[in-house]
């Protein structure tokens, strides 16, 4: 018979000093430097539900992002004391909240060190887990920093949390839980653990660091990752500190996860353990999805994106909005591991397909990434400026004829447009036409580029020959920037952005997860993703029924390049096929599949590593009943369940 989850029944205390704490703690925490950010804000609101003002997160102070998003306040009770004897101890916390959804607690740590008590904490890194450090590495010496001062605020915060519930110098508490978030947020975990300090710790790892550097150098990564020599490979790629660290945080932690079945594999080969629980990403998908304004907004953005397009294609030449699609790819600077090679690839294709049936469809792609530039192409200002005068006029001309056709047309005459507008106006909309027309192919990169002639994209570009000719079918648009309000070019959100496009490719060769094709599930906008990203991965296992409702999962495990390009070519030359009534169908369709990705379902497994890790350490030291300190009773046999549960070996 399967033990009971004792915490299944004895949820944590959410109004009383004495219940469980979570900790949840990452570098990114106030901080946003990439990913990791995006999980942990998004997730807030589902944890803060659970665990309410005893959740709080954990991350650098940054004086600057702090003053944006963090509003200091100060703590009560036993956190109040522990953070004022740490400061006598000179180590600064600050306490507040994060202005996020969900405003949950927060403390920022001041954890500077100087360099004499730093190469003290290295020494001991070195002697006590192996861990060699590098002398002038400024991030490697912050996420040490950091973690020394982690270790001080959990010992603080067991200890004064112990002494309110009347435990000081009696038994440990043992209600404590920190999850730490990579490696730069977990490197205490290893020095908690050496001086016993009784934290429940759970370690997630989006991606290591190893695995990515040779996802990007090697091909057949999967295939080689079961001989992979881990140590041989962390020198070689010059990553042998965090390599260490990673391989400490996970073997130190009680639980273990990450955030895919994909990435679960090279935790095993690279890092030498196995994960407990895979704990995948998820979204508030209430926040993106606009429920029945889905489509209304679409069309809306499609419209600014058709503004982008004159602006853009119609000075040289045009074509049939009505029967143009929009297809995008975005995410940071990896063109292989993010497949937009494989993209580019298959449009290469998709062109000459469009082109062999004489197909009546335009596809622009756009490939949206942030890359070193010297600015827009003052080309590209410069007929903006004068698509902007165009639309000036002509909105001059309407309000002028307006009136005039209103009277003409009741006093039963004809239509006619030309003698209505006065010269003057008939003047500016010649000039604004002629100042349109240029001589020349519209560009395929929207700024000037630092690094022009070595840019991975453009030289693919150049091999596939997707030079915007007009009798091209299929129009490319490399933007090595965000989309943003700020962009002179565009002037709008990238989520609105996503929500005017019609499809999304991400085809990763190496992807822990993605958000990116779950974000446009969100915004009800079809995708494709693949079988080696962690989000393609999850729906192949669990939604056999993925391509009826909007996400194609393209197999490259196992295959090569041009077979995989040949395969999403195929599938995007059926999606240019479908009418307009089939794409919205299938809009639909995704808008309401979008919902089995939010946070109350995928989320759970969050709760399952904090429940099973907090077990795990009374397993490690069983304290007394007593000491759990919940809101809530036990029910009749439930003190069997718990004692029952301790002595299990199971775990």
């Amino acid at each position: 018979m399967a033990t009971p989850d004792p915490l299944t029944t004895l949820s944590p205390a959410r109004t009383s000093e004495g219940g469980a704490y979570l900790f949840e703690v990452a570098w990114e925490v106030c901080n946003q430097v990439g990913g990791i950010y995006q999980v942990i804000r998004s997730k807030v609101p589902f944890m803060v539900e659970r665990w309410g003002d005893h959740y709080c997160c954990v991350g650098p102070y940054e004086a600057s992002k702090a003053a944006v998003e963090f509003e200091e306040s100060r703590p009560g009770g036993w956190m109040a004391r522990a953070l004022e004897a740490l400061r006598e101890q000179g180590l600064v916390i600050h306490h507040g909240r994060w202005l996020i959804p969900g405003r949950p607690r927060v403390l920022l740590i001041e954890h500077g060190l100087p360099a004499d008590r730093l190469d003290a904490v290295k020494y001991g890194l070195w002697e006590h887990h192996g861990i060699e450090t590098p002398s002038g590495d400024g991030l490697i010496d912050g996420v040490i920093s950091f973690a020394d001062a982690l270790r001080r605020l959990m010992e603080a915060l067991c200890e004064h949390h112990a002494a309110m519930k009347g435990g000081k110098g009696q038994r440990p508490d043992r209600t404590i839980i920190a999850h730490f978030h990579e490696w730069m947020g977990g490197l205490a975990i290893p020095m908690l653990r050496r001086k016993n300090v009784p934290v429940a710790s759970v370690f997630t790892t989006h991606a290591t660091l190893l695995g990515r550097y040779m996802a990007s150098n090697e091909h057949d990564f999967y295939e080689k990752l079961p001989w992979v020599d881990q140590g041989e490979a962390a020198v070689r790629y010059n990553v042998r500190t965090q390599h260490a660290i990673e391989r400490a945080c996970a073997h130190g932690s009680h639980v273990f996860t990450t955030v895919s079945s994909v990435t679960a594999e090279e935790c095993l080969h690279l890092l030498g353990r196995g994960v407990d629980i895979v704990t995948p990403n998820a979204l508030t998908i209430s926040s993106y999805n606009l429920t029945h304004d889905q489509q209304r907004m679409h069309g809306e953005y499609k419209e600014l994106i058709h503004r982008f397009t004159m602006g853009h294609f119609f000075p040289s030449y045009s074509f049939d909005l009505d029967k143009t699609l929009y297809f995008f790819t975005s995410g940071r600077f990896e063109p292989r591991n993010k497949g937009f090679d494989v993209c580019l690839e298959a449009m290469a294709r998709l062109n000459v397909m469009l082109k062999a049936s004489k197909s009546d469809r335009t596809v622009v792609f756009f490939i949206i990434s942030r890359q070193p530039t010297r600015g827009i192409n003052p080309l590209a200002m410069e007929k903006r400026g004068v698509l902007n005068e165009l639309r000036e006029i002509t909105d001059h001309i309407t309000e002028e004829i307006g009136p005039k056709i209103f009277r003409r047309a009741a006093s039963g005459g004809k239509l006619r447009l030309d003698d209505l507008v006065s010269e003057y106006w008939m003047l500016r909309y010649r000039r604004a036409q002629h100042a349109m027309k240029q001589h020349c192919l519209p560009m395929v990169v929207t700024h000037i580029l630092e690094h022009e002639a070595t840019d991975p994209v453009l030289n693919q570009l150049r091999y596939l020959q997707l030079f915007n000719r007009p009798e091209d079918p299929v129009k490319v648009v490399y933007h090595p920037d965000f989309i943003n309000p700020h962009n002179r070019l565009w002037g709008i959100e990238y989520d609105q952005f996503v929500r005017g496009t019609h499809l999304g490719l991400f085809p990763s060769s190496y992807e822990p997860w993605g958000y990116t094709p779950l974000e446009c599930l969100a915004m009800g906008v079809p995708a494709v993703t693949s079988d080696l990203a962690g989000f393609g991965k999850y729906v192949q296992e669990n939604m056999p029924d993925h391509n009826d409702w909007g996400l194609w999962v393209l197999r490259r495990r196992s295959r090569g390049f041009h077979d995989a390009a040949g395969e999403l070519a195929r599938l995007l030359a059926e999606f240019c096929s479908m009418e307009r009534r089939d794409r919205i169908a299938l809009r639909n369709a995704v808008d309401k599949k979008s919902w089995d990705f939010d946070w109350s379902k995928l989320g759970l497994a969050y709760h399952r590593a904090h429940d099973l890790a907090l077990e795990r350490l009374w397993l490690e030291t069983p304290p007394m009943l007593a000491d759990l300190h919940t809101d809530i009773e036990p029910k009749p046999g439930e003190q069997d369940m718990l004692r029952d549960a301790r002595s299990t070996d199971d775990l």
